[in-house]
């Protein structure tokens, strides 16, 4: 039988009383290693001696076989005197037990309720600490910014900023013209039968300054603008930016966090002032079109029915769903995996934790305007 390739001699092995010898080279990457089968020891009654005068060039493969005869001895109950081995061997052998535990079956999870609850509980309020602190240090980061000692460096507020504000002009004109014609044109298929056509610009302008606007800018920066951060910054994760930036001293609340939330608390109300506008001018267009209607009576009547007071009410609103989108999406995407995976699933995170955040605060805020009897 002609030698594995890399062996001179081939490994071989044989019992005799209660010594094992080995002879040759046992090289496992050479495939030159034999099997020690589970009764080769039956005719050994006392402590199994090893003899390895005769062994060459050995490699993992010897101490493979070894451990075979070990766990077989010690099924036994036969002895394994490990006189005979290099003190190599000796200690790689050391290093392995005698005895191959069984892998424990795994626990049945069953159904616990309160466990759970509890885990979702303790979860929750970790998270929103971790919130807290997140938004303590941005704020502190904004107080100094203020005051001319920021951290951050003004070409990427001015790149978040574009990115904001003017890039999502398109779709917020698009969204907002379609919410406000289509209000109008419930709005008029109803009040036509009363015959109050005019009050469609009414109905428009309020549902608009006090609520779609906000709503539909902030639907639509935290689908656009939120997911985008949080992909942004789980890329960066998953680059080891962000641990780079934690090593040589600069804070990332500072540096990555916190232009992100300025950009969106500059440009949401602004773009809330847009949207209203452009929602007035679908409603506008709709009612021409639908309803006997003047431009200048749709104008006047517009202008009567919304006080400044409304306006206030969303601008406060628009900046507090900025602050929710900035600071979920940035989290978001500092506690993402390193994965490619994972930046596609934070992205998906950020912007269903956005919208729905949205519309909960919204409904604070509505909670909030009938106490204050707004």
């Amino acid at each position: 039988m002609k030698p594995p390739p890399g062996t001179e001699f081939p490994p071989t092995w044989h019992i005799d009383g209660d010594a094992l010898t080995l002879r040759g080279d046992w090289l496992a990457q050479a495939g030159g290693t034999a099997a020690f089968p589970d009764d080769a020891l039956a005719g050994v009654t006392r402590s199994l001696s090893l003899d390895m005068a005769g062994v060459g060039r050995w490699d993992s493969g010897l101490v493979a076989f070894l451990w075979d005869a070990k766990r077989s001895a010690a099924a036994a109950g036969i002895g394994f005197d490990t006189a005979g081995l290099p003190g190599s061997v000796r200690k790689l052998l050391g290093l392995l037990p005698d005895r191959t535990e069984p892998s424990p079956a795994a626990a049945s999870r069953g159904f616990h309720p309160l466990t759970r609850f509890g885990g979702w509980i303790i979860g929750m309020l970790a998270e929103t600490g971790i919130l807290a602190v997140l938004l303590v240090a941005v704020s502190s980061g904004g107080v100094r910014a203020a005051a001319g000692r920021a951290r951050m460096r003004g070409v990427d507020l001015l790149a978040d900023v574009r990115d904001a504000g003017p890039g999502a002009l398109i779709i917020v004109s698009v969204v907002n013209f379609l919410v406000g014609a289509i209000l109008a044109f419930v709005g008029a298929v109803q009040l036509r039968k009363f015959a109050a056509d005019m009050y469609v610009a009414d109905l428009v302008a309020i549902a608009l300054v006090r609520e779609m606007a906000a709503v539909m800018t902030a639907i639509v920066m935290a689908g656009r603008t939120g997911g985008a951060y949080a992909a942004r910054i789980a890329t960066m994760q998953g680059n080891e930016e962000i641990d780079a930036l934690t090593v040589v001293g600069i804070p990332v609340a500072d540096y990555i966090v916190l232009p992100a939330i300025l950009s969106l608390v500059f440009t949401m109300p602004l773009l809330y002032l847009y949207g209203c506008m452009v929602g007035m001018l679908g409603g506008f267009v709709v009612s021409i079109a639908m309803l006997s209607v003047t431009g200048a009576g749709y104008l006047h009547e517009t202008l009567g029915a919304v006080p400044l007071n409304q306006f206030a009410f969303g601008f406060v609103k628009s900046i507090a769903f900025a602050m929710l989108i900035g600071v979920s999406s940035c989290r978001i995407g500092l506690k993402a995996g390193r994965s490619s995976a994972d930046v596609g699933s934070a992205a998906t995170s950020a912007v269903v934790t956005g919208i729905v955040g949205v519309i909960a605060v919204d409904a604070i805020f509505a909670v909030i305007a009938q106490v204050l009897n707004l």
